[in-house]
């Protein structure tokens, strides 16, 4: 396994963010993680939540039962790792500035460069060929819809032109009917 891959093998996914913890983070910049985290505090300011958070119990509980960690015995139970985005990743190279944090910044920089090239490959050209039969999916429908839609429009114009047809027929009809008609209900013989 190549270091790149080793690297991207670090990367999480948590809060729908991809992130290292900080364990892994101090094993690549060859530090202490609690030397990393101190000085994290000591420049919090520049780890706003988007660059920077820490685990919640549950997420903790997730990611090290999903993966072998020896850290999690190493670390106190008390303690929930710090997990950083690509961009607190890039600010803590600024924090720490060692030659080994700046080299390590740049290979974790392009771990995650090229996580973002897989996943844009991948990702793009399904996603455009299931839009494009969406789009194809669509247009049928709406033919189908405007083909039913002129059939129901003739099928009604037909009918209402048989109706109005009738119409006029009766109308005719009773106008030249000339005979007396018989006198509707009840008729009284006289009795004699």
């Amino acid at each position: 396994m190549n270091e790149l891959q080793v690297i991207q093998n670090m990367i999480y996914e948590v809060r729908g963010q991809q992130v290292m913890l900080d364990s892994d983070l101090a094993q690549l910049y060859q530090v202490e993680t609690r030397a990393l985290n101190q000085a994290v505090k000591r420049n919090i300011e520049r780890f706003p939540e988007d660059f920077m958070f820490q685990l919640t119990d549950g997420e903790w509980a997730v990611i090290s039962s999903q993966f072998v960690m020896t850290s999690r015995s190493k670390r106190p139970k008390s303690a929930l790792p710090f997990a950083f985005t690509e961009h607190g990743i890039l600010m803590l190279s600024s924090v720490l500035r060692s030659e080994v944090a700046i080299e390590a910044s740049i290979k974790i920089t392009r771990a995650f460069v090229a996580m973002r090239s897989l996943l844009l490959q991948s990702a793009i050209p399904m996603k455009l060929s299931e839009l494009e039969m969406e789009i194809k999916n669509l247009r049928s429908e709406i033919n189908d819809i405007l083909s039913d839609q002129n059939d129901i429009n003739e099928d009604t114009q037909a009918q209402l032109t048989a109706i109005n047809q009738a119409l006029a027929e009766l109308s005719v009809s009773r106008r030249t009917e000339d005979k007396p008609r018989r006198p509707v209900g009840f008729i009284r013989h006289n009795a004699s």
